[in-house]
């Protein structure tokens, strides 16, 4: 699927996403539905399409065709032996929550446990081609009521422009992503962020360190949110230990699936730690369960849930997911709560896969 924008982060530019769409079917006809988030290139994590397929194909199905599944949570307990690869992972686990939820006849965010009836949403600004082209970006979204801007930065694209953001909006909830594009040897420039009163500043050293963000955040007022370090409720437990983070940006494919996102969202809680639901660019489906996700009681910071016509001309969704004044009204049908418009699915689909059970 094409992107209505090109999305630019500090490793890479990306317009043309492509994804796995994955569907369990029960002997009863019910339909559940799960996505890939990982990207054509390994820039967010070492997991791409490529790896998913093969992990998914010749190991995690597989294992999922030799055991039953009475409960979704014994997906992830089956797929334990596998290291890592938890985006393909999430794919797989997704489709079956999905179909639990239908098979119950509850919506994806009751199976989950959550009680909101919407959820609050913010908005992700790529890197963009200029300080003027980013301020009207920033003010048509905060026109539209979104409850948070994210904006992403990278050295010589930090300090003095989200100054001129702050300027233009003095009272605007913004918070700085910085994708893993900085080290210690950054510590006093990124420590001038302070005088900015941003709501935090995600994973701004490497993708896998907890040490060195704890040694930043006891330097720096401002609160820092760990994403790519985030791979489990153990990562979660270290990094909350060692004051690496006082916000945690949930993923449910880099985690793992809803299980795990589930565990951590509970931890945090049980924690004091604030915590919100990151996105991956997704279609309909992974936008679905970001949102029955974010019922959950914890999640108390706007997430990035965006509309569906803020990335896609045509979802593969219908209804397609709406923003209303920062808020998106948690659907009330079966599962995911939307359905699959298969024309649409097989205008967009290269392949397809089948696998009896």
């Amino acid at each position: 699927m094409k992107m209505k924008h090109p999305f630019t982060t500090s490793f890479g530019t990306m317009q043309d996403k492509e994804f796995f769409i994955t569907e369990a079917i029960d002997d009863r006809g019910n339909r559940g539905f799960g996505e890939s988030v990982a990207f054509t290139n390994p820039w967010y994590s070492e997991e791409t399409v490529e790896t998913n397929l093969h992990m998914m194909r010749d190991f995690l199905i597989p294992i999922l065709q030799e055991e039953p599944i009475v409960h979704p949570d014994d997906v992830s307990a089956l797929f334990q032996p596998i290291k890592r690869n938890n985006m393909a992972k999430s794919a797989l686990e997704g489709a079956v929550w999905d179909l639990y939820a239908k098979q119950n006849n509850i919506t994806l965010a009751k199976a989950l446990g959550g009680e909101k009836k919407e959820i609050d949403v913010g908005i992700s600004i790529g890197i963009q081609p200029s300080v003027e082209k980013l301020i009207d970006t920033v003010g048509d979204f905060v026109a539209e009521g979104y409850k948070r801007i994210k904006i992403k930065i990278k050295p010589g694209w930090d300090v003095d422009v989200l100054r001129q953001v702050r300027e233009k909006f003095p009272d605007t909830p913004i918070m700085a992503d910085a994708n893993s594009a900085y080290t210690l040897a950054d510590l006093e420039n990124l420590k001038k962020l302070d005088e900015l009163n941003l709501m935090m500043i995600e994973q701004p050293l490497a993708h896998d360190d907890i040490i060195d963000h704890a040694t930043l955040q006891k330097e720096m007022q401002t609160p820092i949110c760990l994403d790519e370090s985030i791979h489990s409720l153990e990562d979660t437990r270290k990094a909350v230990e060692l004051g690496s983070c006082k916000i945690i940006n949930i993923k449910i494919g880099r985690v793992g699936g809803l299980s795990e996102a589930k565990r951590i969202h509970d931890y945090c809680r049980d924690h004091g730690i604030d915590v919100w639901c990151g996105g991956m660019l997704e279609a309909g489906i992974g936008r679905a369960h970001n949102v029955a996700l974010t019922t959950l009681g914890g999640f108390n910071l706007p997430g990035d849930t965006a509309g569906s016509s803020r990335y896609w001309e045509k979802d593969i969704i219908k209804p397609e997911v709406t923003v209303e004044n920062g808020l998106i009204y948690v659907p009330e049908k079966p599962g995911i709560g939307y359905e699959i418009d298969d024309s649409i699915l097989n205008q967009f689909k290269v392949e397809e896969y089948v696998f009896d059970f």
